[in-house]
């Protein structure tokens, strides 16, 4: 491998590390000093090494993470004050919040939850008006509830507690929806280095996608998403591979089995229907896939799985 491609591997490696501790910590003040002391650059330079490879300087992707987490906030906690949703994504002043907010959205906070949460409404409306039901009942054998549903795709619905997981990763930035091939790619560019290492055959190995921003608020040239492997605590990486942990906690977790093209209808499923229904609402915290078998005949089993909290 020659000197250029690892060197632009390891600079991947320290944006990747920028993007997980800002999301990991996006309630709390940053420095430029301290997000290049995370990356390992001298602050003389990070500033436009960081600008050239994300085309944005540090704090215009700040900014742009904190607004969209809290317009997607706005939607999903409709009783949550404006207030205490901008202190919880870095806004330290409500009123520097409201015009940053309008100023990046075209409307203020309040408008925008407002018209988004009537437009969701009128969609969970239509979607109610088809056979997709769902109904509650008690499992007596693992003792807990679970969910019917009518959906063909749909399996199975629980809200479970997730412990937490060690997972090596590779980042795409960029649209993703539909590219069976970008999934592909990254996916098996991860099982060729895993392999060698004895990954594949660790105990409950799984490949997982985590999804970083909201596909309804984010312009797709900044989608994030993270193609993941779970590996041992202790895994070393190198390279443009990076390593993360997906926090314990409550997550509802619906198993669907897809043709390639239904993704997105199971996800606006387990949005449009099953929350309404549940008595959840969702909880700040990346949401991901999780893939419990391999493929079979083109169709996909996969587990949805949603960070949840009590409404």
């Amino acid at each position: 491998m020659s000197t250029k491609l690892i060197t632009e591997k390891e600079y991947i490696a320290r944006i990747n590390r920028i993007f997980d501790y800002i999301e990991k910590n996006l309630d709390k003040p940053f420095t430029l000093e301290e997000l290049a002391e995370v990356a390992n650059f001298s602050k003389y330079h990070f500033h436009r090494i960081f600008l050239g490879m994300v085309g944005e300087t540090p704090f215009q992707f700040l900014l742009r993470v904190r607004l969209e987490k809290a317009a997607s906030a706005l939607i999903m906690h409709p009783q949550e004050k404006v207030a205490d949703i901008a202190f919880r994504c870095g806004f330290s002043d409500s009123s520097i919040f409201s015009r940053s907010f309008k100023q990046y959205f075209q409307i203020p906070p309040t408008e925008y939850r407002r018209a988004k949460n009537s437009n969701q409404d009128q969609v969970v409306r239509k979607e109610g008006q088809r056979e997709d039901g769902v109904r509650m009942y008690f499992c007596f054998d693992s003792k807990t509830i679970k969910w019917k549903t009518n959906m063909e795709q749909n399996k199975s619905v629980e809200v479970k507690h997730l412990p937490k997981t060690k997972v090596a990763y590779l980042r795409h930035i960029g649209p993703y929806k539909g590219d069976s091939e970008l999934f592909g790619r990254l996916f098996n560019q991860l099982f060729s280095w895993a392999g060698p290492r004895g990954l594949l055959a660790q105990p409950h190995f799984q490949p997982i996608v985590i999804y970083h921003d909201d596909p309804s608020i984010t312009d797709e040239s900044k989608y994030r998403i993270s193609v993941c492997l779970t590996v041992p605590e202790n895994t070393p990486v190198d390279g443009e591979l990076g390593l993360m942990e997906i926090e314990e906690g409550k997550y509802v977790v619906a198993r669907f089995v897809v043709a390639p093209t239904e993704f997105e209808k199971a996800w606006n499923w387990v949005f449009g229907e099953w929350f309404p229904s549940s008595g959840y609402q969702p909880d700040d915290k990346p949401c991901f896939e999780a893939y419990p078998e391999p493929a079979h005949d083109g169709n996909i089993t996969v587990d949805i799985c949603v960070p949840v909290k009590p409404i």
